[in-house]
C-alpha cells in the first residue's frame, strides 16, 4: 500500500512540475541567449509591415484604416495591385511597390483570410513530407501557390528590375499565409534568378511576419542569408510544428489544439525533432520581438532579439492569452516601429566608430553567424545540411 502511495505521489508531484514549467514557460525564454539586433539591421520592418497592411486598402489615395503616422508610401508608385478575383483562389492578394527612395522592389503578401475558402485549399493541401524540394521538405500547398504567383508576376518584376538600373533589391515580404508564399517564392527566385533577368543573389531579400513553419530546418538555416522571419513575443504559428493543415481545420478551438500539441511536444526529445527531415520551421534568420515580462502586467519597451538558430528554433508552445494576438499583422508593426526608434536613440547615444565601419563589421558578423549557423547544422546531422549557402540541389517547382 505504502509503494502504492509513494508512486502516486512522485506521479502527482511529476505532473505538478511539469504543469509549473509549462504554465511559467513565457515567449521571451527563446531568445534569452540571443544578441541584440541593430537599427540598421531591423529598419525595413516597420515600413514592410505598413505595406503589407496596405494590400487590405481598395484605394491607397483615400485610405480607410491607415495605421498611426499613415502608410508613408507613394500610391502613385503602386505598380499592381491584385485581388482575390484575379488570383482565382490559387495566392492571397498582394502589391508590387516601387521604392526609389529604398531602391527596392517590393512584392507584398496579405495574409490568412478567414472567410475565404480558398485560403484554406492552400493551407490544406499538404501532407508531412509530401513535397521535397531543394534537397528539403517544403509545404506542398504554399510552394504550388509561390511557383503560381511567381509564373504570373516574373515578367513585371523582371521589367522593373531591368528598367531600372539592375540594381535595385527585389524584395518579398508576407504576413501569416503571405509569409509561407513570400519565403518559398525567395527559394524559388534564389534558385531560379533568370526568372527575374538573372539578378543577383545578395539583391533578393525576403521578410516573412508571423512566418507559418514552410520548410525543413535544412533549408530553413540554408536560406537564413536571404530569408528573415519576424516573431512577436508569444505568437502562437512560428511555435506550432502541428501541420498547418490541422491548425487552421481547428481554428475555432484554438486553445484546445495548442494545449494538446503542448502536451504531445513535451514527450518528444529535441533530437528526434532534429533529426525529422519532414518536420517543418520557420524559415531564415529570426528577429524576435520582446514586450513582456514573467508575472508582469501590460508591455514593456520592444526590445529586438536575433540569431539563426538551428537547435531551440521555437520548439515550445507559450501557454499565453497573447498567443493569438501577437500573430496580427497590426500589432506587428506597432511594436516594431516603437522598438526601432528605441534603438536609434540608444544607437545614436552609444555610438563611438564611423556608420560605415559598422555597417561593414555588421556584415562581416552576419556572413560569420550564416556560416556557424550551416556548420552547426551539419555537425548535429540535421538531414540534408549543407556546410556552404551554395550548396544547392538543383531544384524545380
Amino acid at each position: 500500500m505504502s509503494v502504492i502511495c509513494g508512486a502516486e505521489y512522485f506521479v502527482a508531484a511529476g505532473c505538478l512540475r511539469w504543469l509549473w514549467k509549462r504554465c511559467t514557460y513565457i515567449g521571451s525564454d527563446d531568445s534569452a541567449t540571443w544578441p541584440p539586433a541593430t537599427a540598421d539591421d531591423f529598419e525595413p520592418i516597420p515600413h514592410l509591415c505598413r505595406l503589407i497592411l496596405a494590400v487590405y486598402e481598395e484605394d491607397l489615395h483615400n485610405p480607410k484604416f491607415p495605421p498611426l503616422g499613415g502608410y508613408r508610401l507613394d500610391p502613385d508608385c503602386v505598380i499592381k495591385r491584385v485581388t482575390y478575383q484575379q488570383t482565382l483562389g490559387q495566392a492571397p492578394p498582394h502589391l508590387i511597390y516601387l521604392d526609389h527612395s529604398r531602391r527596392e522592389i517590393v512584392l507584398a503578401i496579405r495574409g490568412l483570410n478567414l472567410r475565404k475558402e480558398s485560403d484554406y485549399k492552400v493551407l490544406l493541401n499538404n501532407r508531412l513530407g509530401m513535397q521535397m524540394f531543394d534537397g528539403g521538405y517544403v509545404h506542398h500547398g504554399l510552394l504550388k501557390s509561390a511557383g503560381w504567383l511567381l509564373n504570373q508576376e516574373s515578367e513585371s518584376l523582371k521589367r522593373l528590375w531591368l528598367e531600372n538600373g539592375s540594381c535595385y533589391k527585389m524584395v518579398f515580404v508576407g504576413h501569416s499565409l503571405g509569409s509561407g508564399v513570400a519565403a518559398l517564392m525567395t527559394v524559388i527566385v534564389v534558385n531560379h534568378r533568370d526568372m527575374i533577368g538573372g539578378i543577383p543573389r545578395e539583391l533578393v531579400r525576403c521578410f516573412a511576419l508571423a512566418p507559418a513553419r514552410c520548410m525543413s530546418l535544412n533549408l530553413a538555416v540554408k536560406y537564413a542569408d536571404v530569408i528573415s522571419s519576424v516573431v512577436l513575443q508569444d505568437d502562437f504559428l512560428p511555435r506550432t510544428a502541428t501541420p498547418l493543415e490541422d491548425i487552421f481545420k481547428s481554428i475555432f478551438c484554438l486553445p484546445c489544439l495548442i494545449f494538446l500539441v503542448c502536451l504531445s511536444d513535451t514527450f518528444i526529445p529535441e533530437g528526434r525533432k532534429l533529426r525529422d527531415p519532414r518536420r517543418l520551421y520557420a524559415p531564415g534568420r529570426i528577429y524576435h520581438i520582446v514586450e513582456r515580462k514573467f508575472c508582469r502586467c501590460g508591455r514593456y519597451p520592444p526590445e529586438v532579439r536575433t540569431a539563426i538558430p538551428v537547435d531551440g528554433r521555437f520548439e515550445h508552445i507559450v501557454l499565453s492569452s497573447h498567443a493569438t494576438a501577437d500573430h496580427a499583422i497590426i500589432w506587428i508593426h506597432k511594436e516594431a516601429e516603437k522598438a526601432l526608434k528605441l534603438m536609434k536613440e540608444n544607437s545614436s547615444d552609444t555610438m563611438t566608430t564611423a556608420p560605415k565601419a559598422q555597417k561593414f563589421d555588421r556584415l562581416q558578423s552576419i556572413e560569420k553567424e550564416h556560416k556557424d549557423a550551416l556548420e552547426r547544422a551539419v555537425s548535429l546531422n540535421i538531414p540534408h545540411a549543407v556546410s556552404t549557402a551554395s550548396g544547392a540541389h538543383e531544384s524545380t517547382f
